[in-house]
Formats: C-alpha cells, structure tokens, sequence
C-alpha cells in the first residue's frame, strides 16, 4: 500500500470516529459510563492481537476467552509471567493499581497498541462487558477508538426480578435472562419462587411441596370472571431441582450476578398449605393451588409447626443459594383467618400483641432471627415495615417510595423499586390499543428513564441507606419467553442507567435515539426478543397545520420504516420512508398519517396514527 492511500484510509477512519464522538459521545455504551474521553487514534483488534492477565482463571478473564471463542476468535491468552515478546497489539486484563478506584469500578484505556482493562472486583468484569460493546456483534475482530473510560456503577445493588409462579420459564431461558442482566452490568436476579399459583423449587424433605404444589390443574384466561368459561381447563405446572438450581446459581457467579431467592410467607403460600395443610389455621379446609391471580385469605398460620416447617425449608434453601439476602415477601398477606383464628388471638394476647399487623411483624422477626442465626439478612416488601420493622430488614419498596422513605429513616437499607414509578416491567409500554394484554398500569421507557431512587424529601444522610434499584416483571399475563423478553426490552436498557450512571450524565435523547437504536440490533442478532419502538419523530397525535413535514428514524439500527397517507384529496399506500416529505394540506382538510417499523428479523412496531387538520 502506498503511503497516499494509507494516509487517505487513516484520515477517512479518524473523520468517520470524530463524527460518531460528535453525535453519539457514549460510542454506543448502556449503561453511559461516569467519565469517556476521546483520543486520537484507533486500535486495530485481530487474530494475532495476545490477550494477557495478571489472573489468567479470573471470572473476568474467563467470560472474555469464552466469548471469544463463541465467535471464532480463538486469540492466545497468557499470564504476564508468561510473555516471551510483546506482541503488536495486546489486550491486557487485570485487576493491578486499581485500589483508588471505587467498589465494582473499572478504568478502560484503548491506545493504538494496546487496550488495557483495570478493574476493582467485579470491576474487570464490567470492563470487559463495556470493551465487548464497543465492537461489533459477530466480528470482534473491529477497529475501535482510541479513548480512556473510568467507571463505577451509583448503587451497588441493581436489581431484575422474574416471577416464575404465575407462568414458569425453563433452566435454558432462565440463563438468558442472566444473559441480557449481565450485558447491561445488573447484578442481582431475584427469583420469585414461590406463590398461591406455584411452588417452584425442590424441597427434599418436603417433596408434596413440587408434587402437588408445582402444579394447577388450569389456568384462569385473560381478564374473565370466575365462571368455567373463564379457565383454560388444562393442568399447568413445573418447577426446578436442586440440581438445576445450583447450576443456574453458578451460571449467575460466573457473570457475577448474586441470585436472591424469594419464598413468600406469611401470605402469598397457597401452593404450600394445598401441599402441607398443617400449615394453615384450619387444616381440615381442603384448598388447592390457586388458579387465578390476586390474593387469598389462607395463609401461614403462625404456629411452631409453621415455624418449623419454613425453616426446613430455609435451610435447604440456604444450602443452594450463597446470597447474602433470603427474600421472605410477607406483602399482601390477608389477615382474615388470622382474625377468624383462637390459636392467633390467644398469641396475641400472649405477646402482647395489639393487631394483627403487629402479628405478622412478630412472625417476620422470628424469621429473620433465625436467618440472622444462619448469616443471612432478610429482605421484604414494604408491608413488612407494618407492625414495626425487624431490626436488621432491608426494605423493598414497590407500593410507591412512601415505605422506602420511612424505612430509610429508620436506618434500614432500601431498594426502590415503585411501580409508580414505572418499574413494573409487567405495565403496557404504550397506551395503545394494539399493546398485548398486560396486568394494566403505563409504564413507557421514557417514565422507566426519567425515574430516580433517591427521594428529594430525605436527608443526606438518610439517603446513604438507598442501596439500589430494581425492576420487577410479574407474569400472570406473560405466559410464553417471546413475551417476556417483550414487557423486558428495551425498558431494562433504562433500568440499567438508572442503577448506574450519574444523574448528570443522563440524556434521554441520546439514550433512545441513539445507544437504545444500536443496543436493539445487537439483541436482535444474538436472538432476543424486544419490543420495537415507533418511529423516531412519531407518536399518535392531533396536529393543526396547513403544511406537514414527515421526517422520521428508524427506531432500532438497520430497520425500515414505512408510511402511509389517507384523506379526501390524497392518499398513497404504504411505501418505505426514504427521505423526508412534504404535505400540503388544503383548508378545511385533514390528513391521516401511519407509520411503523420493520426490523431486519421481521420485528414490528406497533402502527402510530397522526391526524393532521388544516381547520
């Protein structure tokens, strides 16, 4: 190659990076780093590129290599004791000098020779899944930007939850979830696990728990009444083996993902009482595994025998799942029969009990003491806070921040995860009627954005206890993986920077328009299902204009959008919008424009509708 055309090539590779630093400062990146600075210069990743690591068995270095490997990058990798040369271009893990750096926090540094990821802990791991997103799906083998990145996430705890009660997903599913959680640098999957609808995990010592209790024997359809003609009359069920929960525990370690498993008490427990009746206040009741959603009044009565039994089955619990925190629900517990109870009112009396609040929160405490006995720490849903707080709860706030608030000033930890503050991933993301049918609520990526943890009624130094944030997705109305990948994406993209990065590097515009557009094609080509936003520019609306101007994006990187126009003096079928236009709309006249997009695997907005009058 002649000197000429190396410096015409270079030049056209510098122009074209200076362009995309210009339009889209973050290269693409979710969540947005808390620091990027551009360089001169680019790096040229291939074969012969060495890969080196100071721990060459770390999970990091491990998830990097694997990677590789899937897409037919087998480069060498070596320990730095191992080096005989140094090679034209290396890549160079390791975990060296990094102590100045916050916890989980990673330094990313891409010269022309070398890219060299630093990180704290968990850190490295995040630098290589912010490395892994500066090149291109299916061909890591890309010249990328020279440039510096520090990095550390705002809360330590970033949250997903997946309930598998109400519809229950397979092992192989379960580990894409982890997947997509670990791309976007989330670190806690809490697993609902049990429920009125479904017992899911194995419990040897109480095996009726999955033989009756994983299984209903139909499943209530859509938004019907409770008439036979509002079931679907057929069995449903499943649940995982200890087996089969260790190994998605280890799968979730390896993408240093902590799995928190969630068995509901006191309320919520109808598949264990059908199972073990003992458990209830009246045991002669004959109850089966709910079949519809919602609430119910039979619930852990709280005797020894109930003591006892949970704890069995905490016990077992603990020995699969290393996490720190055991999720013990205790929300929506009915306290009817507790009312209706001799056994509970006694209790009361002798503790000294005013109400029946303060019951459950005497039977919350037990639980965390003996869990506080084991080494574990409880988490709970704001309920728990009603009756008093046990002393060492975190707090999970999902009716609103209110409970979140107090809890934090109490001095207990809390993760915020409000569905009012569009957090219920099971929520419509449009108020369209084309939407699939959903538990209710409005929950749009633009709210799921726009939300912040951290209350502006405490106080700095109540605000410390806000550890997290989390996302919740419910699935009485999400039967099938397509679907939940559906209510899932692209709103947990918007989760990930709200657990993540600065408040002040935060920019809708380029979120949606631009890293959200890219981060789509690339879930797209790994496989995942999403919804697919309208047209950039385009909404259902009522426009008043004699002139209209129709200039819109694809919403998703590499889709089309189409477009077609109706009204009395003109109409035009559905064609591919491929430059902006023009309409001129007569007085007195309306028009009716229709957009949609249309995705390289054939995946479909939902069609927007703008009605634009010349009055």
């Amino acid at each position: 190659m002649t000197t000429k055309k190396f410096l015409l090539i270079a030049a056209t590779i510098f122009s074209i990076h200076a362009m995309a630093q210009e339009n889209n400062p973050y290269l693409n990146i979710i969540p947005a780093p808390v620091s990027i600075q551009h360089d001169a210069g680019s790096f040229q990743f291939s074969k012969h590129t060495l890969i080196i690591a100071d721990s060459p068995t770390h999970r990091a270095v491990t998830f990097l290599t694997r990677y590789l490997n899937a897409h037919q990058a087998a480069n060498k990798v070596v320990s730095v004791e191992d080096i005989k040369k140094p090679a034209k271009t290396e890549i160079i893990l390791t975990s060296d000098n990094t102590a100045s750096l916050p916890p989980e926090g990673y330094r990313l540094t891409i010269s022309p020779t070398q890219v060299i990821i630093a990180g704290r802990g968990a850190g490295l791991f995040y630098g290589v899944q912010t490395f892994l997103q500066l090149l291109p799906y299916n061909n890591p083998y890309a010249i990328i930007p020279c440039l510096t990145i520090e990095d550390y996430p705002r809360f330590a705890y970033r949250g997903m939850h997946l309930d598998v009660c109400r519809h229950f997903f397979p092992v192989d599913f379960i580990k894409k979830y982890i997947d997509v959680m670990a791309m976007y640098k989330l670190n806690n999957f809490h697993w609902h696990l049990t429920d009125d609808q479904g017992w899911r995990i194995e419990i040897k010592k109480y095996p009726k728990l999955t033989s009756v209790g994983s299984h209903r024997a139909q499943t209530k359809i859509g938004r019907f009444a409770d008439s036979a003609a509002g079931y679907d009359h057929t069995p449903y069920g499943g649940y995982y083996t200890q087996d089969q929960v260790k190994e998605i525990v280890a799968y979730a370690h390896a993408r240093f993902i902590n799995v928190i498993p969630e068995i509901e008490m006191p309320g919520h427990s109808l598949a264990a009482i059908a199972s073990y009746p003992g458990v209830t206040c009246d045991s002669n009741k004959e109850l089966k595994v709910a079949e519809t959603w919602g609430s119910f009044k039979d619930v852990f009565c709280p005797t020894d025998y109930t003591f006892n039994f949970l704890e069995d089955v905490l016990k077992e619990v603990m020995e699969l799942f290393p996490s720190k925190y055991i999720h013990i629900g205790g929300d929506e517990c009915n306290k009817y029969s507790w009312k209706h109870s001799e056994f509970c009112q006694q209790l009361m009396k002798e503790k000294g009990l005013k109400n029946e609040e303060e019951l459950q929160s005497y039977f919350i405490q037990r639980i965390e003491k003996f869990l506080n006995a084991n080494g574990r720490s409880i988490i709970g849903w704001d309920e728990i806070l009603e009756g008093g707080l046990a002393p060492n709860a975190t707090v999970m706030s999902w009716r609103g921040e209110k409970g979140g608030i107090a809890a934090a000033q109490q001095h207990h930890n809390v993760i915020m995860t409000p569905g009012s503050g569009a957090l219920y991933f099971d929520h419509v993301q449009s108020k369209s009627k084309q939407e699939p049918l959903s538990i209710g609520g409005y929950a749009p990526l633009q709210k799921t954005y726009a939300y912040d943890p951290v209350s502006e009624k405490l106080t700095p130094g109540e605000r410390k206890y806000i550890i997290g944030v989390q996302a919740n997705l419910w699935t009485e109305y999400i039967p099938t993986t397509d679907k939940v990948e559906y209510m899932l994406l692209p709103r947990m993209l918007a989760l990930s920077e709200i657990a993540w990065t600065p408040v002040s590097n935060k920019n809708f515009t380029d979120f949606s328009k631009t890293r959200v557009a890219h981060q789509l094609a690339v879930l797209e080509s790994m496989g995942y299902n999403y919804r697919v936003p309208t047209a950039i520019n385009t909404d259902d609306t009522l426009e008043h204009t004699a002139q209209y101007n129709l200039n819109i994006t694809p919403s998703v990187e590499g889709a089309k959008t189409y477009y077609s126009i109706s009204s009395s003096f003109l109409n035009q079928s559905e064609q591919e919008y491929t430059r902006p236009v023009t309409f001129d709309i007569p007085k007195g006249e309306q028009l009716i424009l229709q957009t949609r997009v249309v995705t390289p695997a054939n995946k479909q907005s939902i069609t927007t509708k703008t009605l634009i009058e010349n009055k």
